[in-house]
């Protein structure tokens, strides 16, 4: 696979052409492509006749990274994100997906560049603003974990917590990141939130939002709040695992429908 340099990083990408429509898809927190893809959080194997572009974020999956928290914020992913379309489709509009930290990521770029995207198919959107703040709590505790007591402890705990019902299925997975990179991940994490809300009412392309129901690091709360923001945007919540194998082909109309 082709790599691409970022300060800091060097990340892993895979482009598949088959002309049409450029689209990008980014990952979640601790995740890459190829975990996403176990999670059936891959989108993108739905469509075709598109430039497809997916990444692992750096610190993630192929991808290098520092052991720097402050790499690892939004803002940051949405500098690499950005540098990416300059490079692969320079002067094009995108359409982006993503889930969670993607959704974090997408947005931040949304606000910086309004004219990249021409759509956005933003998943399972992390807590934000009110929410966050005992998020970031928690991403600090797990770093502390990972240091003080070893990877296996914090795997311990949670893999023990309940998965949402509309992954019922889908298997078991661990991060798809080194040992050592993973506290600064969440360190990094514990300082990003989504744009101000303000910020995100200015984001005037057509968005899909998908979320699921019962996942506290997922509330449909912040999907809900993103709906209303938006000027342009429709809010579908799955339920079940036939819910979320319905997805994919929201995607494809998204992009259908935007392209």
């Amino acid at each position: 696979m082709p790599t691409f340099s970022v300060p800091g990083a060097e990340l892993d990408v895979e482009l598949s052409d088959e002309g049409g429509h450029p689209v990008v898809q980014l990952h979640g927190l601790t995740s890459s492509r190829h975990r996403d893809r176990l999670m059936a959080l891959d989108l993108g194997r739905g469509l075709s006749g598109t430039r497809l572009l997916r990444y692992d974020a750096r610190g993630h999956g192929h991808s290098s990274g520092r052991a720097v928290p402050e790499d690892y914020r939004w803002p940051v992913l949405a500098d690499d994100l950005l540098r990416l379309l300059d490079h692969w489709f320079p002067g094009e509009q995108v359409h982006g997906v993503g889930p969670s930290m993607g959704t974090g990521t997408l947005l931040h770029a949304a606000v910086r560049d309004p004219g990249r995207f021409v759509g956005l198919t933003l998943l399972v959107p992390a807590t934000a603003w009110d929410t966050r703040a005992a998020k970031a709590d928690t991403y600090r505790r797990n770093a502390a974990v990972i240091e003080e007591q070893g990877l296996g402890a914090f795997l311990g705990a949670d893999l023990a917590v309940p998965r949402p019902p509309a992954t019922v299925g889908t298997p078991e997975t661990v991060p798809d990141v080194s040992e050592h990179l993973l506290p600064s991940l969440f360190r990094g994490a514990a300082l990003s939130d989504l744009p101000a809300p303000a910020e995100i009412a200015g984001i005037d392309v057509p968005t899909t939002v998908l979320a699921w129901i019962d996942d506290p690091a997922h509330p449909v709360s912040t999907a809900e709040a993103l709906v209303e923001l938006l000027p342009k945007a429709t809010l579908e919540v799955a339920g079940t695992p036939a819910d979320l194998a319905r997805w994919p082909s929201i995607l494809c109309e998204d992009v259908a429908r935007h392209g």
